[in-house]
């Protein structure tokens, strides 16, 4: 067995998530690939595909093994490229990328084009999620995330950070009057967003005199959507803390007011996602630096 091959063959695979269109862009039968995989598990003796007829799970002895697959075949494509010389092949493929929804909505998406016209070989397949996604799982090349990272097999690089505002609507202030400092923002009611993976709320942190001041609020409602965060906010029901870029045109023109401005929110990083060793493929790093290049220009976010 030429494991080179079973190693690109079974990368293949998890990429397309399907034997019938792996097969398809290796130019193989589906039969081949399947016995390369067979002759593969049984060379390594463990499983590394679970198949269904409807689709493909990696067990966790695939999902590691994938991984080790990735950084040699990426060190292997490097030292090629390096000896052959010449300029390196431009990115070409598809490219699977998850946003969270509010974020791909109102700040990548609608600058997308730009990326699309400057990388054409590079076939985007976007999906808008906030949930925990599995990206060696469902075989997606990169996410973008915001926040703190947790502790994963994934590599994490920020490519910018998002401010954000404490704001309400004249109406709920004309009933309750303007908080001017952090420890009268105890006793006001907020909007408060909660984790959709946790179902925990979000602290509010602030910068306050050089230090962080962490401040837990409660109120009549609470959401797990950013922009559904900022719809009740325009109501009147409470004070929100949403990101810069989601409540601007609502600050321009009078229907929220900025609170606390002096002691502003800690803005969050954003982070880029992706396997082990993915950064080498030239379709993920020109879009981490595309995409970073795209929160620098917004105003409303902060470069690293």
């Amino acid at each position: 067995m030429d494991r080179l091959k079973a190693m690109q063959t079974f990368v293949r695979i998890v990429e397309a998530n399907s034997f019938t269109k792996a097969a398809e862009t290796l130019g193989l039968p589906r039969a081949a690939l399947t016995a390369t995989l067979q002759n593969l598990e049984a060379y390594l003796g463990t499983t590394l595909l679970q198949r269904t007829t409807r689709k493909l799970a990696l067990t966790a002895d695939g999902a590691e093994y994938l991984a080790h697959c990735t950084q040699i075949l990426d060190a292997i494509d490097g030292a090629e490229r390096r000896f052959r010389g010449g300029p390196e092949a431009p990115p070409r493929g598809t490219l699977r990328v998850d946003l969270p929804g509010a974020v791909g909505r109102n700040v990548v998406l609608p600058r997308i084009a730009t990326f699309t016209e400057a990388w054409r070989d590079v076939k985007l397949t976007v999906s808008l999620s906030d949930r925990l996604v599995d990206l060696t799982q469902e075989g997606i090349d990169c996410a973008l995330r915001v926040g703190a990272l947790q502790d994963s097999s994934l590599v994490g690089r920020q490519v910018g950070s998002m401010r954000f505002v404490t704001c309400a609507a004249p109406a709920y202030l004309a009933r309750h009057g303007t908080p001017q400092t952090i420890d009268a923002l105890r006793q006001h009611q907020a909007i408060v967003h909660f984790s959709g993976r946790t179902g925990r709320p979000f602290d509010w942190d602030f910068q306050a005199g050089g230090e962080n001041v962490t401040v837990q609020m409660k109120g009549q409602v609470a959401i797990n959507d950013a922009d559904a965060n900022v719809i009740c906010a325009l109501q009147g029901i409470g004070i929100t803390q949403a990101a810069a870029y989601q409540v601007r045109a609502h600050l321009d023109s009078g229907a929220l007011v900025e609170l606390l401005p002096e002691t502003p929110p800690v803005p969050m990083p954003v982070s880029l996602l992706y396997p082990r060793g993915r950064m080498a493929l030239g379709k993920v790093r020109v879009f981490g630096e595309w995409v970073g290049e795209v929160l620098a220009a917004d105003k409303d976010m902060c470069m690293t």
